[in-house]
């Protein structure tokens, strides 16, 4: 190898110079000999090879060879012309082709030929010519993949390089490739011309010259002819072969051998299907022996084959079993097994084709319905919700966590229906007792039979997946505030800087953090206040966190800025029947409030707390008497605190201040609370 450039370069002007200086018949007999091993080489390489660019310089070989060949042509037809004799390899090929039959050694010479030429050299130069054109169209598509890869960072500046040069590479190959087809094409024009040639012109020189009768003049031409023709056309039908397996051939991690076996007999009902079509046609008048032998071997190769895939699954299994205990063993795998989902719900066998779509399960639909829901009255962007069957559960119990603390817990009946009153509706209904989860109301599963009847008295009926998606609904609004955490703040502050940037940059972070501004949101959504306005509660924490850094104080300013819509919220009508605070009660709780650095405060005697508490509890009992929503009316400064205090009694009191309610409303007082 270390001389081979000069090697090959005489080699080249050696093949040349064939053309011109006539050479000895044993040289003649080796050169022919070496031409058909050449082309096997080419052959096998090309079989053997992955992908195209594995041997880029066929193109080239295709021009050497084809000089090569037209060459050892030339000095055959002048041993033929001149001595009518053209070697051992040459004379062998004609005598064990013709068989004793002129004729017929040459009918098979041009079918050969006709093969070589019509069919594969003309369909090798087709696909040479649709694999380049395809590639150069696809080259800008290819570079723009490998600048968007660079630019996202999945690759480096040097991948980036090779990959281009691959893609030039690529390009070059199948334009070399599209023009060196025609070499071939060339080449068995030539060999069908060279022919002629030599089988002409030998009746005139043998008859003319040689004293030989026609049909001497025939037998001895005619075997010279096609033996040379033979020695010619099979090397080139070798690499007009090679040349079809290049440029046919797709990207693969294989060679084409393996890829042939892989891909033909890799389904063993196609094996067992053959091998009953083979069977049944033996038993027609067609020849038995070979379609029942062939009926017998595609019925083993079946059965091999599915012996063989069966026993690839097992290892397979034990393999990724394997695999999975190594995997579990690292310490690393530990962290995992640390995230927790925001929202959980785990239900037991009974509910799974409620979540099945397969089964004709909805539930799938109402998460998504539920997450648009909470987004419009809430304004938060719920996070996945995690569904999970869970064999420890009863079969038609499910549970809700959230950040995988169980919150609460409902059962349904399966193909039943959930009926409750809503306070009008009349008349008995036979079913199962139950309670409402979400709300607590007394309620009934009842059969699809009662359905109607219910319905008709005025009771309100949903179905299981109702009762669920309600349940998970409520439970998500009331908490709310626990799912609103920094990173979700940060995604609602990004949605609002695409149309109001300088708002969001004005206040962050020059004034308020992300901490600080999702501790405001969440003192809102606690309450069942709405965040859906971002652009007004930015804007307001914008005017008075100069002022204050508080988060309980900016609380209380945006929601006199969210005045109209806390009104529309919790008051229906122009009226409202509130209770309200002693004065002397307000002042004693103003007087309570303390400072630390770590906020405000409301420090109370506990006996005064409780008679608070159940003066409280006795005029909410007293409004809600009469069919009225509690609503506690107090002054801004009071209103935080006493929402504090007053959640020792009932969480969902609604506590507001005077500068919450819009100025349109008539409020009237019919309660006071005191000390």
């Amino acid at each position: 190898m270390k001389f081979g450039d000069i090697v090959v370069s005489l080699a080249i002007i050696a093949v040349v110079m064939i053309i011109i200086i006539p050479i000895p018949l044993p040289l003649l007999d080796i050169l022919l000999s070496f031409n058909i091993s050449l082309s096997l080489l080419i052959l096998l390489i090309a079989i053997y090879n992955k992908e195209p660019l594995q041997f880029a310089i066929f193109p080239s070989m295709l021009l050497l060879t084809t000089l090569f060949r037209l060459s050892l042509n030339i000095s055959t037809t002048r041993n033929i012309l001149s001595r009518g004799y053209a070697g051992d390899v040459i004379k062998a090929f004609g005598e064990f082709v013709i068989g004793g039959n002129a004729i017929v050694g040459f009918i098979i010479f041009l079918i050969i030929t006709i093969i070589q030429f019509l069919v594969i050299t003309k369909g090798a130069e087709r696909v040479s010519e649709v694999a380049a054109r395809f590639t150069l169209d696809a080259m800008p598509g290819k570079q723009m993949a490998i600048d968007a890869d660079l630019n996202s960072g999945l690759i480096s500046e040097e991948e980036a390089r090779e990959r281009r040069k691959r893609i030039q590479r690529e390009a070059d190959f199948y334009g070399a490739m599209d023009g060196a087809s025609k070499f071939v094409k060339g080449d068995a024009i030539a060999g069908i011309i060279i022919t002629v040639i030599n089988i002409v012109a030998g009746f005139v020189l043998g008859m003319a010259g040689g004293g030989l009768t026609f049909q001497e003049a025939l037998a001895k031409y005619t075997l010279l002819t096609v033996g040379d023709g033979l020695v010619g056309q099979i090397p080139a039908l070798l690499i007009s072969t090679g040349t079809g397996i290049v440029v046919t051939r797709a990207a693969s991690d294989s060679d084409l051998g393996n890829d042939v076996i892989k891909q033909l007999f890799n389904q063993p009902r196609i094996m067992f299907i053959i091998s009953g079509v083979l069977l049944v046609l033996g038993l027609t008048p067609l020849p038995k022996v070979p379609y029942f032998a062939l009926s017998g071997m595609f019925f083993y190769l079946g059965f091999v084959l599915r012996k063989t895939m069966k026993e690839t699954e097992i290892q397979e299994q034990e393999i990724a079993q394997g695999s999975e205990v190594e995997e579990i063993r690292k310490p690393e795998n530990v962290i995992p097994l640390l995230q927790v989902d925001p929202i959980e719900l785990e239900f037991g066998y009974g509910i799974i084709p409620l979540a099945d779509p397969n089964q004709g399960g909805d539930l799938f639909d109402r998460l998504v319905m539920i997450r648009r829901q909470c987004a419009l009255e809430l304004g938060i962007i719920v996070p996945m919700i995690r569904l999970r069957d869970n064999i420890q559960l009863e079969p038609n119990q499910y549970v809700i966590k959230i950040k995988g603390v169980e919150v609460s817990d409902g059962n349904i009946v399966f193909d039943h229906y959930l009926a409750m009153n809503p306070g009008t509706a009349e008349g008995d209904i036979m079913g199962i007792d139950a309670i409402e989860p979400a709300f607590g109301l007394p309620a009934k599963w009842i059969s699809e039979e009662e359905r109607e009847k219910a319905e008709i008295f005025g009771y309100t009926v949903v179905d299981p997946s109702s009762v669920i998606s309600t349940h998970l609904t409520e439970i998500i609004k009331r908490h709310a505030f626990e799912l609103l955490g920094r990173q979700e703040v940060k995604t609602l502050l990004d949605s609002v800087k695409e149309h109001h940037g300088a708002l969001v940059d004005e206040l962050v972070p020059k004034i308020l953090s992300i901490g600080e501004i999702q501790k405001v949101l969440a003192n809102l959504l606690r309450e069942g206040v709405s965040i859906r306005d971002m652009v007004t509660i930015l804007e307001t924490l914008a005017d008075y966190g100069p002022i204050t850094r508080d988060p309980d104080m900016l609380t209380e300013y945006v929601r006199q800025s969210l005045s109209r819509a806390i009104t529309k919220q919790f008051i229906e009508g122009k009226k409202a029947k509130v209770i309200t605070l002693e004065p002397s009660l307000e002042q004693k709780i103003m007087e309570s409030i303390q400072q630390s650095e770590h906020g405000s405060y409301l420090s109370l005697d506990p006996m005064l707390t409780q008679r608070i508490l159940t003066n409280l509890s006795q005029q909410v009992q007293k409004l809600m008497s009469i069919g009225e929503q509690p609503i506690i009316l107090t002054s801004p400064i009071v209103r935080f605190y006493f929402k504090r205090l007053s959640e020792q009694l009932a969480p969902e009191l609604i506590v507001l201040s005077y500068n919450e309610i819009d100025t349109k409303v008539e409020v009237q007082s019919v309660g006071v609370v005191s000390a």
